[in-house]
């Protein structure tokens, strides 16, 4: 193998793929970088068993080959030479020199043959998508999923293509969020998949925010989603996502609106002195007003006050600051509705007479 590029024609791909190789890998392979160049094309091919991701280049190539190089190494390389520089990449033997300029250097290959591929993904269900709306469903719903639960169908996010639109819901145990897209995925019905934690915060950071659409691929074991210059695929959690429908308060009466903007800054200030490792705020309301109170083992206290729209018998509801901060950066709308029922029950909050986002935050006692 032989070719020649410029330094940021390599660099982007590079950068996009690598996102995915651990430092510390329990397969050498698995620290190495697929590169298979044809004719006309490069391929740069990195996973860790879970995620895989492929990144594609338009390229003039002297002698095609394939071959895996060390990942971060090559990247390494490829960030410190200088703008624009040339770079030759040459095959001898099992070493791969990398020239440009003046430098010069020498790495280990290992033999294309051993790398593991996803090539085909079984029973695949296609359909065809915005790629900001794609990043918008990860954006309001994500936070939500666990981490490392020993419920590792929580680690994840619940995708769920169903006539005419796309599902994502997410849950810890302690609070859900559940997002429906106006999308076209055909006949769909019932499906669900599970995404892993790691491959929806991968694919975050490769979508970008134009509406260029991406086809997605949904089979029996993984999800594939193909960009004109990316190819990621995931590997599905193989569990039962909980019945979200049975966490949606379905008796909240009490309507509480707030200025989003407000709210969050009030809370913001207020958490300061909650306690580091419950996170709780009292929310005390009454008619058309908020009071906003944390304590901390040091006997220090944060109060704050703000107005609100409620009209209805005074309430007093204890919740995790952070959880709430989260739902407030997913929203985007100027005001909140908080639909509740007793300090016991879980709130529902969403925009004000839409609900397309629904968040569910259960209390906490304090």
């Amino acid at each position: 193998m032989k070719l020649t590029i410029q330094r940021e024609t390599l660099l982007k791909p590079l950068q996009q793929v690598t996102g995915v190789v651990e430092r510390r890998q329990t397969l050498p392979i698995l620290g190495n970088v697929l590169v298979n160049a044809t004719a006309r094309e490069l391929k740069l091919t990195a996973t860790d068993l879970e995620v895989e991701l492929q990144a594609k280049v338009k390229l003039s190539v002297t002698e095609p080959g394939d071959i895996t190089l060390p990942a971060r190494k090559l990247l390494d390389i490829c960030r410190t030479l200088p703008e624009a520089a040339e770079i030759d990449i040459s095959i001898k033997r099992e070493r791969a020199l990398v020239r440009s300029g003046k430098s010069r250097f020498t790495l280990a290959t290992l033999p294309a043959s051993e790398f593991p591929v996803v090539d085909k993904i079984k029973s695949p269900h296609k359909f065809n998508a915005p790629q900001d709306e794609l990043r918008q469903v990860i954006d309001r719903t994500a936070f939500s999923m666990a981490q490392q639960d020993v419920r590792y169908y929580l680690n994840g996010l619940m995708l769920e293509p169903d006539n005419g639109v796309l599902r994502a819901v997410a849950t810890d145990g302690h609070r859900l969020a559940i997002c429906e897209f106006p999308m076209d995925v055909g006949d769909s019905s019932g499906k669900q998949v599970i995404v892993p934690r790691k491959g929806i915060q991968e694919l975050h950071r490769l979508l970008e925010e134009d509406t260029d659409t991406v086809e997605v691929e949904i089979g029996t074991n993984h999800i594939r989603i193909t960009t004109q210059e990316l190819r990621f695929t995931s590997k599905l959690i193989d569990g039962r996502f909980p019945d979200y429908h049975r966490v949606i308060p379905k008796d909240a009466n009490k309507s509480l609106i707030i200025d989003r903007e407000i709210f969050r800054q009030a809370l913001t200030r207020t958490s300061i002195l909650s306690n580091e490792k419950y996170r709780g705020v009292r929310l005390d309301i009454s008619k058309n007003n908020l009071k906003i109170q944390a304590h901390n083992p040091e006997q220090e206290e944060a109060v704050d006050e703000i107005e609100v729209t409620y009209d209805n018998e005074p309430l007093e509801i204890g919740f995790n600051v952070t959880y709430l901060l989260d739902v407030l950066s997913a929203v985007e709308s100027d005001a909140i509705e908080f639909l509740l029922n007793d300090a016991n029950s879980s709130a529902l909050i969403h925009k004000p007479g839409i609900d397309d986002c629904r968040y569910v935050v259960m209390p906490m006692r304090l």
